[in-house]
């Protein structure tokens, strides 16, 4: 009586969700732009936003720059994967481009808070949880202050949100250093992280 048994070569390729978080102003902009940069197999999902556009950043590619009605008709039309109203702006990450870069296949990755990431582990616990760690408070501190783009108050609570929402590790899968002026080990370790996963016996199983 012969046993069959399902080759290696056989088995299943699924397409994983990377769920990327860390405190404010950590990199993860940063990192993500030099992943498409080197060229990395991954769909990149902008997180939709009701906040004003900074110089640097374009519509569709870092964010949807949106208006609040329209960000509240997604709301109500159950577009979005996770929202949340975060220092007096609204963020969220949309359903559908997820759901149809999962269906083709393709490597997914979206960039949310950590009460974000909270959110989608709830909804989606298969999906790939990476939290980008400063070196330390004082100099995720000093990266938020050479942005200019928060006041003394903004600047003093976003530090303050950041010592709390590092004690939120036990919600992710990896965690990955973003040091200064080493984005290039940050995409590393990251694409480290994919190719593991990609090694797994019993992959991952997303279901959106």
């Amino acid at each position: 009586m012969s046993r069959k048994s399902q080759s290696p070569l056989n088995l299943p390729k699924r397409p994983l969700l990377i769920v990327l978080s860390g405190p404010s102003g950590v990199g993860k902009d940063a990192v993500l732009t030099r992943m498409r940069e080197f060229g990395y197999p991954l769909e990149y999902i902008a997180t939709v936003t009701t906040r004003t556009r900074r110089a640097s950043e374009r519509d569709h590619i870092d964010y949807h720059f949106i208006s609040p009605e329209k960000f509240q008709k997604m709301i109500k039309h159950n577009e979005l994967l996770e929202w949340a109203n975060v220092y007096g702006n609204w963020y969220g990450v949309p359903k559908e481009p997820i759901r149809q870069a999962l269906e083709r296949g393709e490597d997914t990755i979206v960039k949310v808070d950590i009460q974000g990431a909270a959110t989608i582990k709830k909804i989606l616990p298969q999906a790939v949880f990476i939290f980008m760690m400063p070196p330390s408070v004082e100099e995720l501190g000093l990266r938020l202050k050479q942005r200019h783009t928060e006041s003394s108050f903004d600047l003093d609570l976003r530090i303050k949100i950041a010592e709390e929402e590092m004690k939120q590790l036990s919600l992710f899968d990896y965690m990955v250093f973003s040091r200064r002026d080493e984005i290039n080990r940050a995409v590393s370790d990251i694409a480290a992280i994919i190719a593991a996963e990609k090694c797994r016996i019993t992959p991952r199983e997303i279901t959106l």
